[in-house]
């Protein structure tokens, strides 16, 4: 029987290798094998991890029935990545083969096969080669070309072959598991090297565009993905989702319910602190410099060079724990460029205090220095003090750090934490009324034309112009009449002017200044209510100074009629209502109690991908920062220099004036770091690695939050994970009742509902509003650079995205899905598909036509009800970032990249113009289903306006007849008779339409005047 089988023609399925397969591990790579299905006999190749262009030279071999039917069966071919956290595997792609093309032993070539998509939203890439051919010498144990090792192994194939292939499968798919753990140790990953190419990784820029992969440090040369990012396209992972932590806040942990507790909202790190102040009696030479020298270990600190006569540094250097790798320090101070000491101290760490706060400083003492001879009588003293601390020391803030070391001196400051409190901004309203005795450019012709006179008024960068003044009888023509308002948005303190200008268009392209006036904004009239401001008349400068000017026009009085005022009333939208982090007024006379604090430690990130290059590096780096903003208040923790996981341990305090608000946490990579780093973004733009928002209503109070947030990006290629931030939230509310009050007062002031601005006048001044602020924040030092203030705002969210709408109808449609749900309900009651059901439903109907007082309390007493029992189910984790609804998984890479267009285009015609016919036929779905709503109103409007004199004959019979019968017959009696015909069982009704939807639909509409 074995020599039969075995002499028996067999299939051979040898998998050579794979190209360009896509990233899904999560960390820019994948871990793919290759599974054969074939006549309910599966088998699978090993596991080559790590590796986007796997080479397996594999050969899978599989029995046939019946060699005549092998044209007329299918291969199916599946590749997987392997996932080894979660025991689970991504979909790489598919090939389906027919048995037609199997060649002969000795006549089989590679093929190279397009890998296809499973379904509709499957992100797929790559090729694949394959071999097939029929072969009497291979036999089903080897189909893997990595033997068992062992006698016992060779046992157990042959019985495996004895009990059939589904067996084999299973024990092979272990056999080959196991070796291929063990190979991997020892073997690198192979990799496909095309014709003229070679292995060597080349130090390139890291973008979100395609591009050569970028190793990670010490990751043994795996590359990153395309761009250096995580490619995020599998389809129900984890990997986006949020995840609770335990760390060790204040030095302990949390319990399990995680209530208000006494520690700090951040993990202990313990830093040895090093503080020079002076030395003394130091043998330098007259007139040089010198300077101290902090070493331990590998690491240096050097202070600034001070004069030999009076030599005072009062540095302080921190080195953290972790990192110290000597059990002395030694302090040393040298001559200016010169290595030899002049005097040196020691301390032995284990000999160090330690110092807690609130405990006060260490004091420093004098320590008598030795010389190269190790004599102490004639090198000196040096002040320092030496203890060790955690990042609540005061020295913290301002020491140098020991992984600081490679920073440049003028990048020194803007690695340090700092906290920024954004401007107060006003809105500036300017009412430009009316002119008097205006003398129009060109005097000569303006006797024989009519003046177009217009105001322009400019406050900083901001420039505004009224409409061209229009003719009036009663007025003349040197005397016009505007009465427009004009707003700015201003911060203080009031630096800037006001200057208006009254222009004359004496051609097209062409205005001529007539007459100005400059006001500085610091003497304009502030108001907190919707009290009117008096309008004044003010003289206009129509001279210049131009001493070739007749002095008539000098002499002439021309004056403007103007009301401006200062609106501390509003609340100045630097940022989207959706996400607003304060909603209080200008004024601060109308400001109210805060009603709550909200505590934040900011501890980490992990997993963040490398975003830039260093000389001399093999692999990528990222200096990566946090920047949190609520309210007024924006903090920047410290930037941790070349780490792809850092921690920062920094706890900040915010107070609270409105639950419903949003705290924004956005992580960037600092450019100013090195000179030598080149950066993606290029310039010296900060580049982004992702943003978290928090909305303090789905807090509950006094509950510390402990997650990892995933760090999101949405680039041209795709969603990308950019890393995970930990943090730690606890807000806490003093008056509970203060609180509740809070919902049911308006969300802004008052005076956006007295005198509302339009929605395209709010947007532009909140572009406004945004432009001042980041000017602001660029003076500080560090600053705040304007790309991160714009991302920080959402500066980008009005902007047109294919996406977004798509995002924004299904919402629509989830919030409508519920009243979709109740009609199929209602339907399903009406054709009596449960006959049980449908009776109760009616003689509830009847209940409450008969005891109309009960339906308002028992809805009420439902939808609480229905609060009650979601209770158990509510959420336990604030929101974060979701892909699925923002719709980033499944959007097309041509949509990306008309997101991601410039405004105005800077595309091709032929991609404008395709995109154009795109959205035209978007729009002209659009257009029918309002013609259709338009239609059907239209079709209300005719049953009383005669426009067929037929049917409003009819109707208006009815509602005659309707009317006697309404008067004589009970309300109650019909309701309970229309429902009854509404509800009774279909066997009783047509499938017609009714008489009534059929007269409706038979009404004319003005769809027949269309041209």
């Amino acid at each position: 029987m074995d020599d039969a089988n075995s002499n028996k023609e067999k299939l051979v399925v040898e998998v050579v290798a794979a190209h360009n397969l896509m990233p899904k591990d999560g960390e820019g790579s994948s871990s793919p094998f290759v599974e054969v299905e074939f006549e309910n006999q599966r088998l699978r190749t090993q596991v080559k991890y790590k590796d986007l262009n796997p080479v397996w030279n594999q050969k899978l071999v599989f029995h046939v029935k019946d060699v005549a039917d092998l044209p007329y069966r299918t291969i199916q071919i599946n590749v997987f990545n392997e996932k080894r956290s979660s025991n689970s595997r991504n979909f790489l792609g598919k090939v389906m083969v027919s048995g037609a093309s199997i060649a002969k032993e000795g006549e089989e070539v590679a093929q190279l096969y397009t890998l296809d998509k499973r379904s509709l939203f499957s992100h797929i890439r790559g090729e694949i080669s394959l071999k097939f051919y029929l072969s009497t010498k291979e036999t089903v144990k080897e189909m893997t070309d990595t033997p068992l090792s062992g006698p016992s192994s060779s046992k157990k194939n042959k019985k495996l072959q004895q009990q059939g292939p589904p067996m084999v499968v299973h024990q092979q798919q272990q056999a080959v598991t196991q070796n291929n753990h063990n190979k991997t140790h020892h073997h690198p990953t192979q990799q496909h090297v095309k014709p003229g190419e070679t292995n060597d990784i080349k130090p390139v820029v890291i973008t979100a565009g395609h591009g050569p992969a970028i190793p990670v440090p010490g990751g043994g040369g795996v590359p990153v993905g395309i761009g250096g990012f995580r490619n995020v396209f599998s389809s129900g992972s984890s990997e986006f989702s949020l995840k609770e932590t335990s760390p060790h806040l204040g030095g302990g942990v949390l319990h399990r319910d995680k209530t208000s507790s006494t520690y700090d909202l951040v993990e202990q790190m313990q830093y040895l602190y090093v503080r020079i102040l002076k030395c003394r009696d130091v043998s330098a030479a007259s007139g040089s410099e010198i300077m101290a020298e902090v070493k331990l270990g590998n690491y240096r600190g050097i202070t600034k060079r001070v004069s030999a006569n009076a030599p005072e540094w009062d540095q302080v250097f921190a080195f953290s724990k972790d990192c110290i790798q000597s059990s002395m320090a030694e302090i040393a101070v040298k001559e200016k460029d010169k290595d030899e000491f002049l005097g040196r101290v020691w301390f032995d760490l284990s000999e160090v205090p330690s110092r807690v706060p609130p405990d006060s400083q260490l004091a420093p003492q004098w320590h008598r220095m030795e010389d190269k001879k190790g004599d102490k009588s004639k090198a000196g003293e040096i002040m320092v003090s030496v203890w060790f601390g955690t990042q609540a020391d005061e020295a913290f803030a301002e020491a140098w750090h020991s992984k600081a070391a490679n920073v440049h001196f003028d990048g020194l400051s803007s690695i340090k934490s700092k906290v920024y409190l954004s401007p107060k901004l006003w809105y500036f309203r300017v009412s430009i009324i009316e002119a008097q005795d205006i003398v129009p450019g060109e005097k000569g012709a303006g006797m024989v034309r009519f003046p177009e006179l217009s105001v322009k008024a400019q406050v900083g960068n901001q420039v505004f112009r009224t409409r061209t003044a229009q003719a009036s009888q009663s007025r003349s023509l040197s005397n016009p009449y505007w009465n427009e308002d004009l707003m700015f948005v201003v911060a203080e303190p009031f630096e800037d002017y006001l200057l208006v200008s009254v222009e004359d268009r004496v051609a097209p392209g062409r205005d001529e200044v007539v007459g100005r006036i400059l006001l500085p904004v610091s003497q304009i009239e502030q108001r907190t209510d919707d009290k009117p401001v008096g309008s004044r008349w003010f003289n206009i400068d129509n001279h210049f100074g131009n001493a070739g000017e007749p002095k008539i026009v000098s002499r002439f009085g021309s004056r403007i009629h103007l009301r401006v005022s200062l609106e501390g009333g509003y609340h100045v939208l630097d940022e989207t209502t959706m996400y607003s982090s304060d909603v209080r007024p200008t004024a601060k006379q109308l400001w109210k109690p805060h009603i709550g604090v909200l505590e934040m430690g900011i501890l980490g990130a992990t997993g963040l991908i490398p975003i830039k290059l260093k000389e001399g590096k093999g692999g990528g780096s990222t200096d990566s920062y946090c920047v949190a903003k609520y309210g007024h208040k924006w903090v920047r923790t410290r930037t941790v220099v070349d780490s792809l996981s850092p921690k920062w341990n920094e706890q900040y305090t915010w107070e609270v004036f409105d639950p419903c608000t949003v705290i924004t946490i956005g992580v960037f990579d600092n450019s100013r770091v090195d000179k030598t780093t080149t950066n993606a973004g290029g310039g010296s733009r900060d580049s982004r690695i992702g943003k978290v928002r928090i909305r303090l209503s789905t807090l509950e109070s006094d509950r510390v939050y402990t997650h990892s947030y995933p760090l999101l990006m949405l680039h041209t290629t795709g969603v990308k994970k950019m890393g995970e931030l930990h943090l730690a939230v606890r807000f806490s509310c003093a008056n509970m009742g203060n609180m509740l009050t809070i919902y049911s007062l308006p969300l802004l002031p008052k005076m956006h509902y007295v005198h509302p601005l339009a929605v395209n006048q709010l947007d532009n001044l909140r572009y406004q509003a945004m432009n001042v602020v980041a000017g602001r924040m660029s003076r500080a030092e560090p600053p705040l650079g304007r790309e991160v203030v714009e991302y920080m705002l959402d500066h980008d969210s009005h902007i047109w995205s294919m996406r977004r709408s798509k995002a924004n109808f299904f919402r629509l449609m989830s919030v409508l899905s519920s009243f979709v749900a109740m009609g199929r309900f209602i339907e399903s009651i009406r054709n009596w598909n449960k006959p049980v059901y449908s009776t109760i439903v009616t003689v509830i109907f009847l209940m409450l036509v008969s005891f109309p007082e009960l339906i308002i309390p028992l809805v009420l007493l439902y939808m609480a009800f229905v609060g009650i029992w979601r209770y158990r189910s509510r959420p336990r984790h604030p929101p974060h970032m979701d892909t699925r609804l923002s719709h980033a998984e499944t959007v097309y890479s041509d949509e990306l990249d008309e997101e991601f267009d410039s405004f105005p285009t800077s595309r091709s015609a032929e991609v404008v113009r395709m995109r154009y016919d795109r959205l035209r036929s978007v729009a002209g779905r659009i257009q029918t289903v309002v013609g259709d709503m338009a239609s059907q109103g239209e079709r209300v409007q005719a049953l009383l306006s005669w426009r067929d004199p037929r049917a409003t004959f009819l109707f208006v019979s009815f509602c005659l007849f309707a009317a006697v019968g309404f008067y004589f017959v009970p309300t109650k009696a019909v309701v309970a008779l229309l429902g009854l015909y509404v509800l009774r069982p279909p066997k009783f009704r047509s499938k017609l339409p009714s008489k009534a939807l059929s007269f409706f639909r038979r009404l004319p509409t003005k769809a027949d005047s269309f041209l």
